[in-house]
């Protein structure tokens, strides 16, 4: 490969974009570009055979960090730049000298028999992320999330999914009438009633629900699901954080499986 551009200019429009993509957690929406941050993503774009179209390296990185270096290379192109121009588009508190710019994913065609997870206005972008996370370890397919939702393919979204994107067929801005190209139940939780979690078999494949956090499930998309389920809580709190909850009704999912 020959020697990688150097970008020697804060003005320069590449670190521009960057820091634009970096700030505005749905500007990859409105330019069809996501920021990448970070060797794990970065690598988790690789083993999932995902193109990059540009890796950007902050120069003591190409310089002395060989596994640094040679992920850049997955890209279709490198640029180097000046560890502190680097700082400048970071989104982490000590940043992380290597990232992707990649285009950003297609919305994903809603497949109808595909174990899925809907995401129903969920605001915090680390319980999106963690959901991911859980639903790409424990068999998932897809993922649809609905409008209100917090942006997937933001950085923070990103962070929290730890490459969970790459396994998954993602969709957003959906509206609950989208939901009927599913021809599998829908499952929700509720912390009000229903029957408890593990104590009544489990439609396989199912679509699992997981809604706002202050306010649950909509009403109209409760009343879509087959199943309401609870999850029993010996210890007496009042509910469990969303992602947690999804993490146990996931599992539940997989264990019936097999």
């Amino acid at each position: 490969m020959s020697e990688p551009r150097l970008i020697r200019s804060r003005e320069n429009p590449v670190l521009a974009r960057l820091r634009r993509l970096g700030r505005d957690g749905s500007a990859y929406r409105r330019g069809g570009e996501v920021w990448l941050e970070g060797d794990h993503l970065c690598a988790a774009l690789r083993a999932r055979q995902r193109p990059a179209a540009l890796a950007l390296i902050a120069e003591s990185a190409w310089a002395a960090d060989a596994a640094l270096r040679e992920l850049a290379q997955w890209a279709s192109e490198v640029a180097r730049v000046d560890d502190a121009l680097f700082a400048g588009v970071s989104t982490l508190e000590s940043p992380a000298r290597i990232g992707f710019l990649i285009q950003a994913p297609e919305p994903a065609a809603i497949d109808p028999g595909a174990a899925t997870v809907v995401l129903d206005r969920l605001q915090d972008t680390g319980n999106v992320g963690s959901i991911l996370r859980s639903a790409a370890a424990l068999g998932v397919r897809q993922v649809l999330a609905l409008k209100g939702t917090a942006a997937l393919w933001s950085p923070k979204v990103l962070r929290a999914g730890m490459g969970a994107h790459f396994a998954l067929a993602l969709a957003e801005s959906l509206d609950d009438n989208a939901l009927e190209a599913l021809h599998i139940p829908l499952v929700a939780t509720s912390s009000h009633g229903g029957a408890a979690l593990g104590a009544s078999p489990l439609p396989r494949p199912c679509a699992w629900v997981f809604g706002h956090e202050g306010q649950g499930v909509s009403p109209a998309l409760l009343a879509r699901c087959a199943l309401q389920l609870r999850i029993p809580q010996p210890g007496g709190e009042e509910s469990l954080n969303v992602a947690a909850a999804a993490a146990i009704c996931l599992y539940e999912s997989a264990r019936a499986a097999q």
